[in-house]
């Protein structure tokens, strides 16, 4: 665990170094994240068997607006016996946007995350048992289409951190495309403003990114469908839930259909 926090002070150190010299506003931003899902689903996969929910904290930190940033990300539980599949991330990113003023304008973000299992080793796991770690980029055109659309592309290099962890042969590439359109309808609260709706549609092509133990077909896994709405009591903190359904296609990734909820309260600074 020491690894990963010196990891973590490395990636801010170097963010803020570089941060300083881009010329960005001088000023530090960020947004905490507390949420919970009625069941955690990741690219597919059913994370925590039967179906329990988990919490799902996590901090992303604007480093003074130069487009670098870093999130750490932690996934717990609502339950015993899952301590050892509790997943704790870091990831250092860059974002901007390319031909800004252009009708196919470009919003990107490229990155890398480390995925950590903390209690893993202390509960008697293999050493290096699910550790991970993968390349990003995602890319968004919210011009591109008539009426709204917002098309999306993301691709992630996965592979494993251990050569001879029980993941070692989970490596491989994910691709996802995705589908927005934002929505106002009558403000749901007196005397409020307009609410927005937020609907999605992703699809994702797996070539063999699964878990520990879990080996995926070179095939499309699944299809997700995503309806939420904004809250905001106060500039600074927005109150989100959601609904969510996957559409299983690959019984490698999931062998049935799955449905959960989500709701996220968020702070920024």
């Amino acid at each position: 665990m020491k690894n990963y926090v010196l990891f973590m002070v490395l990636v801010s150190l170097l963010g803020t170094t570089v941060a300083c010299g881009g010329g960005g506003d001088g000023q530090l931003h960020g947004t905490l994240d507390l949420t919970y899902v009625s069941r955690y689903i990741w690219r597919g996969y059913d994370a925590y068997a039967n179906n329990h929910s988990a919490f799902q904290p996590s901090l992303d930190l604007d480093l003074f607006g130069t487009g670098f940033g870093f999130t750490t990300w932690w996934s717990r539980a609502n339950g015993s016996g899952f301590e050892k599949s509790e997943w704790l991330t870091f990831t250092p990113y860059y974002r901007n946007r390319l031909f800004a003023d252009t009708s196919y304008v470009t919003n990107y973000k490229i990155g890398y995350t480390y995925f950590a299992y903390p209690d893993a080793q202390r509960r008697g796991a293999n050493p290096g048992t699910g550790h991970a770690q993968e390349v990003f980029g995602m890319f968004q055109w919210p011009k591109l289409l008539p009426g709204g659309l917002v098309p999306s592309y993301a691709v992630f290099a996965y592979w494993p951190s251990e050569h001879s962890a029980l993941n070692r042969n989970n490596g491989g590439w994910a691709h996802v495309f995705g589908l927005n359109y934002d929505i106002m309808i009558p403000a749901l609260l007196s005397d409020g403003p307009d609410q927005p709706v937020h609907l999605g549609f992703h699809t994702v092509y797996n070539d063999s990114v699964g878990p520990a133990g879990r080996l995926a077909d070179h095939d499309w896994s699944h299809g997700v469908f995503s309806i939420s709405t904004d809250f905001q009591p106060s500039d600074n903190v927005r109150i989100t839930p959601g609904f969510h359904y996957q559409s299983s296609w690959d019984d490698s990734i999931n062998t049935s259909d799955e449905y959960w909820t989500s709701l996220s309260l968020a702070y920024s600074f």
